[in-house]
């Protein structure tokens, strides 16, 4: 079995409706929260390394540096191989950072995308301009309804009543 299903299994197994699940959602998210924190301080320092290395470098449990890992791939330049990686595989967390802001707002990850490292990072203007791109892409616009006098839009010249919305 790989690392990532290993993390899926064990994390999902967590049901966040339980006082249990809940302390570990809270003990993840705040790991995850520091280890944003100093990859946002150091933009230019490139980090990579095995995953157990960054484990370690990080403070983490393997299985919990994994789950970051996981959260993290669809915001990085060039994605990690996290279906098949294991703990001797050398990662890279070199992160795009317009990416990464605008995957934290997707992921309604507030105590992420709020982080005083940002300043350094984006200037508040364009913070803001990816978090309405983000809200956009998620809004859902229907076409105006056709009425039944209208002109059909298949073209035939009919009204739709009609034509196509003829019941039949």
């Amino acid at each position: 079995m790989s690392l990532l299903t290993d993390w899926r299994e064990f994390a999902y197994s967590h049901d966040d409706n339980t006082r249990e699940g809940q302390q570990f959602w809270i003990g993840y998210f705040n790991q995850e929260k520091a280890v944003y924190e100093q990859i946002l301080a150091t933009p230019d320092e490139p980090v990579s390394g095995t995953v157990s290395e960054l484990a370690e470098k990080y403070g983490m449990e393997l299985t919990y540096f994994v789950g970051y890992l996981d959260g993290i791939n669809d915001s990085l330049k060039v994605p990690n191989p996290i279906e098949e990686m294991d703990e001797n595989t050398v990662v890279s967390l070199d992160y795009d950072k317009e990416k990464l802001y605008y995957n934290m707002v997707a992921a309604k990850a507030d105590w992420l995308y709020e982080l005083k490292e940002w300043d350094n990072l984006l200037t508040p203007e364009r913070r803001k301009e990816l978090y309405r791109e983000q809200k956009k892409s998620m809004t859902v616009v229907k076409p105006p309804k056709i009425g039944r006098n209208d002109p059909c839009p298949c073209g035939s010249g009919k009204k739709y009543k009609k034509c196509c919305g003829r019941n039949k």
